[in-house]
């Protein structure tokens, strides 16, 4: 693949994994922000082909493809199972509203790239200069996780968080090895299949899964 095309791809790739993590700040219906964590899948799923089709890899390219039916199929069908059996379909009271979301994910966006600086500046090359982008979406993802009162809106910023770990490993290595791949997307796995179960439980026992109202019953 010729460097100028690669480094387009690329960064196309990384464009939109970046914008599909923003977007889940702007939405608050969960079905759209259950799509939104699939599209991002299959971003991270390009940016992995990508880098797997410059550096000639087919053992990459093969962990591209198990990414993006974990990350694009398999989780989100999972959680909308479970949005399906609650009901509850919209995030009503975030603790942080859309505008000052987005506000805060600009200024995210410039802490990422400040703090990575050292790292683009040390080695500089197509994917390293990406890796701002990853951790702009680590940073998102904690915010999704700490502002959201919805289980499952908090279980979409782990994910978020997870998504660009992974992006940051591949981005900064030009890849992992298979089986640690493997590994660590099974882990993952596990944590949804146990935190489905787990909202199912609570949901069946109280009703619902805004946790600020699981609060108040134990008070």
């Amino acid at each position: 693949m010729p460097d100028l095309t690669y480094t387009e791809l690329l960064y196309l790739a990384c464009g939109a994994f970046l914008l599909t993590g923003v977007m889940v700040l702007w939405r608050r219906d969960l079905r759209a922000v259950i799509r939104l964590f699939a599209l991002q899948g299959l971003a991270l799923a390009a940016v992995i082909g990508v880098l797997a089709a410059h550096q000639g890899d087919l053992e990459l390219a093969l962990v591209g493809i198990g990414v993006g039916a974990l990350r694009a199929g398999l989780l989100p069908y999972l959680m909308a199972r479970a949005l399906a059996a609650g009901g509850e379909d919209r995030e009503t009271r975030p603790l942080v509203n859309v505008s000052a979301s987005l506000v805060v994910a600009a200024a995210l966006a410039m802490l990422a790239y400040a703090i990575s600086r050292p790292l683009t500046e040390l080695a500089p090359s197509p994917a390293t200069r990406a890796v701002p982008v990853a951790l702009t979406v680590l940073l998102v993802g904690f915010f999704v996780l700490v502002t959201r009162r919805r289980a499952l809106s908090q279980v979409v910023g782990f994910l978020l968080m997870d998504n660009a770990i992974t992006a940051t490993a591949f981005l900064t290595t030009s890849g992992v090895p298979l089986v640690v791949e493997l590994g660590v997307s099974l882990d993952v796995l596990l944590a949804i299949l146990v935190l489905y179960v787990l909202t199912n439980r609570i949901r069946a026992s109280f009703g619902g899964t805004d946790l600020d109202e699981l609060r108040e019953l134990h008070d």
